[in-house]
């Protein structure tokens, strides 16, 4: 009697299809998976970017760059730790570029877009960990939906199991990528058994660590990208696991997946990071042209402000950013006056942060957020450079 015979009659189908031909053009499931988790990621990330004063769209600049960096970096990662499948004996170096077929590594993928946001960060002057801290929940709620192409493609599973939702698992056809191999009746071919669906055990972590991010933030008010750092913690952890139960080829380093040490090492750094960084959130003011256009959303429900729907006018990006304490940012809500800034204030033009020895806020250095030439201590003239051109209070910002 085998592992086979004792499955129960419930289980997890599969698709048989991955690939879809519109026309010429064929669709395939795992880059639509792909596509959906990143404009998640980029709604949540805006919605989290406006509620600490970035003004509207700069998600997109930022994913202009990070999105590419990121597939880039998940696609090297994953050919560099699976060499032999594209080089040497057997290997096809054509297909390290056939990332539609899978394989993008997330240690690459964090990596490469980590770059992007940074480049695309000091363009807009908007410091990297205030990025991070948006986009931490938004990643893995992307790799959840993105773990729906692995199901698609038949892949990313475990050791065989009776359990009620073991998973089904198709015979792939190498010579038609996407589809799977028919018996001589047309009927796609199933291995034996029924497989622990780990692509589904991920899927549904991750959703938890979306919501861990989303509670521990808002009660606890992480910044300085500890946030983001809360993410990595949560993931690895679950990565760890759930790797051990993969049973897919890969590379080992002592008899264990090279993911599962990965995981380890990542989740050691994140942690170092969280307990050593301390400080409170960064919020921005945007000066220049849209110092006082908009005000964020209070709640991640809030409702979408029909008036400006009425007068879809989209304001200049602002010149940059100064970077103000919540107080400071509440106050500026209410009357649409941009505090002073201090006479320690310093900003060099390599869009780092420096610390007010007076006060110890922290402002933003980056050439893009020059203050003027007002003394620190002369409130008017700050008003009069920044506020807006009617005095009024910020309006509502669309959500």
């Amino acid at each position: 009697m085998t592992l086979a015979s004792l499955s129960p009659q419930a289980a997890l189908p599969s698709p048989s299809t991955a690939v879809w031909q519109l026309g010429p053009v064929p669709i395939r499931a795992y880059a639509l998976c792909i596509i959906a988790g990143i404009v998640l990621a980029c709604w949540v990330t805006e919605r989290r970017l406006r509620q600490r004063g970035v003004a509207p769209g700069a998600t997109l600049d930022i994913a202009v760059w990070a999105v590419p960096a990121g597939i880039i970096g998940a696609r090297i990662y994953h050919v560099v730790t699976s060499p032999e499948k594209y080089f040497g004996a057997g290997g096809d170096p054509i297909k390290a570029f056939a990332i539609w077929e899978g394989g993008l590594g997330i240690w690459g993928a964090v990596a490469g877009g980590a770059i992007g946001a940074w480049i695309a960060a000091r363009q807009l002057g908007i410091p990297l960990g205030v990025v991070a801290d948006a986009l931490a929940p938004g990643l893995p709620l992307a790799q959840a939906v993105g773990r729906i192409g692995n199901w698609f493609n038949n892949e990313l599973f475990g050791g065989q199991t009776t359990l009620p939702w073991g998973l089904q698992i198709h015979r792939m056809d190498p010579d038609n990528p996407g589809h799977a191999l028919r018996d001589d009746a047309g009927q796609p071919i199933l291995e034996p058994g029924l497989y622990q669906p780990t692509f589904l055990y991920e899927a549904l972590w991750n959703l938890g660590v979306v919501a861990l991010v989303l509670v521990l933030d808002r009660r606890l008010k992480l910044g300085r990208g500890r946030a983001f750092a809360l993410y990595v913690m949560g993931y690895t952890v679950g990565r760890f696991w759930i790797e051990l139960m993969r049973t897919d080829e890969a590379n080992q380093i002592l008899g264990v997946r090279l993911n599962v040490w990965t995981a380890a090492l990542v989740f050691l750094g994140a942690l170092i990071y969280f307990v050593r960084v301390r400080g409170p959130r960064d919020y921005l003011i945007p000066l220049g042209p849209t110092a006082t256009t908009t005000t964020p959303p209070t709640s991640d429900l809030s409702q979408v402000d029909l008036s400006e729907r009425e007068t879809p006018t989209r304001a200049a990006a602002p010149e940059g950013y100064r970077v103000v304490s919540e107080e400071q940012y509440a106050a500026w809500q209410d009357t649409g006056v941009v505090p002073p800034a201090t006479a320690d204030d310093s900003r060099p033009d390599d869009g780092e942060l420096s610390e007010d020895t007076s006060t110890g806020d922290l402002a933003e250095t980056g050439g893009l957020a020059e203050t003027g030439d007002e003394p620190a201590d002369d409130p008017s003239a700050a008003r009069t450079d920044r506020a807006d051109a009617t005095g009024a209070r910020p309006a509502d910002r669309d959500s």
